[in-house]
């Protein structure tokens, strides 16, 4: 009789432990964002209000997490919920390795604040970043953008950018691009009467 129970329980063990795809999609992409955000478990684990036990469940896949507790940690890791749930890029989990697709491309900023900045680069790539932004002329600078290591750089495709690095401000012309250290104070806005858009890349992948 102890041979059937032994199975019986390990099968269910084994259900209990099994991963939803659901479920793991969904921590896979809170683990990548908490680690390129720099964060360890224990921070946000505090700043959502749960425990770190529950915490790496959700990021394991081995549970799903409450509305409240999703909305939490998605505002410790200043994501949006909703993109718990975009459809991968392409369709394709090879592709979306590799391809955005303009309809996928993720906006991280709303176009009713000046900016809009949409995620050029696949999540999964960690190395690197590109984002694209439209900025509303008229638009106060936002604050110094700083992250400490690696490196920034960027091509104007149209407008005016005027671009503020350790104190010195620069206009840069549709055509121009820049670069510089990711340690150096910068800010930036759209100068003229039109809007302005960049293209900009910055390693490691910061957002």
């Amino acid at each position: 009789m102890s041979a059937p129970s032994s199975t019986s329980a390990s099968h269910r063990s084994a259900r209990a432990t099994a991963l939803s795809p659901e479920a793991a999609a969904i921590g896979e992409k809170l683990r990548l964002r908490r680690k390129r955000r720099g964060l360890s478990l224990k921070c946000v684990a505090e700043r959502a209000g749960l425990s770190i036990g529950l915490l790496s469940q959700v990021e394991r896949g081995l549970t799903m997490p409450s509305v409240r507790s999703m909305r939490g940690i998605c505002e410790a890791l200043d994501m949006p919920v909703p993109w718990l749930f975009a459809a991968g890029q392409g369709g394709e989990a090879g592709e979306a390795a590799l391809i955005v697709r303009q309809s996928a491309r993720r906006r991280l900023a709303q176009a009713d604040a000046g900016m809009q900045h949409e995620l050029l680069t696949p999540d999964k790539q960690p190395h690197i970043q590109m984002l694209r932004s439209v900025l509303q002329p008229g638009v106060a600078a936002p604050p110094i953008y700083e992250t400490g290591t690696g490196g920034i750089c960027g091509l104007v495709l149209r407008g005016t950018l005027g671009l503020e690095v350790d104190g010195g401000h620069y206009s840069v012309a549709a055509g121009d691009s820049f670069a510089f250290d990711a340690s150096r104070a910068a800010r930036y806005c759209a100068e003229g009467a039109g809007e302005c858009e960049v293209v900009w890349a910055v390693s490691p992948a910061s957002v």
